[in-house]
C-alpha cells in the first residue's frame, strides 16, 4: 500500500486542510513553502491519464477548493503541479497535485529549463494519426 493510501486510512498521520467522500488534502511533509498543500484522490490510482473523468473533476475542484482554504496565508501566487511517472519527477505512484502558495520575492519561481529544438510538424503529424 503506498503511503498517501496510508494517510488517507488514517495509519499515517498528516496535517489534513480538507477532506470529502473522495478526495483529501494535506500539508507536504518537505514543504517548497509555506502552505504547500497535496490534493489527492482517496482511490488510488498511479497517474492522471488513469483517472475517470467523473474523478478526476471531482479532484480539481478539491483543488480549487483548498486553493481557498489556503488564502489566509496571504500568498502573491500560487503553483499547481502534477507529476506522472518518474522521469516527470513523481515520488509517489498516487496521483496527487502540488499547490504551492508564492510569496513575492521568494525565490522560489518554477521554470521549465532550457528551450529544446522540436520539429512542431512532426510532433503535430504522429499525434494526429
Amino acid at each position: 500500500m503506498c503511503i498517501f493510501c496510508k494517510i488517507v486510512n488514517k495509519e499515517i498521520p498528516a496535517k489534513i486542510v480538507y477532506e470529502d467522500e473522495d478526495t483529501m488534502a494535506f500539508l507536504d511533509i518537505n514543504p517548497r513553502n509555506k502552505g504547500h498543500t497535496l490534493v489527492i484522490p482517496k482511490k488510488h490510482y498511479e497517474t492522471l491519464d488513469e483517472m475517470p473523468d467523473e474523478e478526476l473533476a471531482k479532484l480539481m475542484k478539491a483543488v480549487k477548493k483548498v486553493v481557498e482554504i489556503l488564502k489566509p496565508l496571504n500568498f502573491d501566487g500560487y503553483n499547481i503541479i502534477n507529476n506522472n511517472k518518474p522521469a516527470a519527477g513523481q515520488e509517489v505512484p498516487h496521483v496527487h497535485f502540488h499547490i504551492i502558495p508564492r510569496y513575492q520575492n521568494d525565490g522560489d519561481v518554477v521554470k521549465f529549463g532550457e528551450v529544446k529544438k522540436i520539429d512542431l510538424d512532426e510532433v503535430e503529424k504522429i499525434i494526429k494519426q
